[in-house]
């Protein structure tokens, strides 16, 4: 999210989640003023390779629920920046995936992380609009819940349930791209039309 008036018109839709980047090299970048968002909304701010004094700087200035690590953070830095934040930031360890990811990576982070996310490999630390083949993930051999990102549109919905049906302890999508007008700026047509795919195909 970027633009005040449109991250409130995507609030009023209540997303479990709302991003914000801050990895200035992002077309996504944000460097404004946060309108109030509804409680139940999480604040995620999106971090690659960033230091951590900085994104502390950012949770308190922000008011973040959560953080999003999207480059090459070690597993030491999700441990100090876990212990820093406390238990009220939730940290979201994110892996570039494709049809060659070693899974084996994700046992030492599992005690530093809430959640991984799952996103496609490509280009650029995220953002590529694109999806993975996510038969991989049958090989996934956590109990840690996940987010799904990589060019989730509607399209992509019924397959998502069906991956539900699993044992996959799949948490969230994440979805950006499929939903925008430009670089920061949702579609709220589109993501109306998501929230009532959604609702159809889980019976929320």
């Amino acid at each position: 999210m970027k633009y005040p008036d449109n991250i409130l018109e995507v609030g009023s839709l209540l997303p479990d989640y709302m991003g914000f980047i801050f990895w200035p090299k992002s077309a996504r970048y944000f460097d404004g003023d946060m309108p109030n968002l509804p409680k139940s909304i999480k604040k995620v701010g999106v971090f690659v390779n960033e230091n951590i004094s900085i994104i502390e700087t950012k949770i308190a200035k922000y008011n973040l629920q959560a953080i999003q690590l999207h480059g090459q953070e070690s597993v030491e830095f999700c441990s100090e920046l876990k212990a820093k934040s406390g238990a009220v930031i939730e940290i979201i360890k994110v892996f570039s995936a494709d049809e060659n990811f070693d899974f084996s990576v994700l046992k030492p982070y599992e005690s530093v992380c809430d959640y991984f996310l799952f996103d496609t490999k490509g280009k650029l630390p995220g953002g590529n609009g694109i999806t993975f083949d996510w038969r991989i993930l049958e090989n996934y051999p956590s109990s840690k819940p996940f987010f799904l990102s990589g060019g989730i549109g509607i399209e992509e919905i019924k397959n998502i349930k069906e991956i539900s049906k699993t044992n996959l302890p799949l948490y969230a999508i994440d979805i950006n791209s499929k939903f925008e007008i430009e670089p920061g700026l949702k579609d709220i047509k589109i993501l109306k039309d998501l929230k009532i795919e959604i609702i159809d195909a889980f019976k929320i």
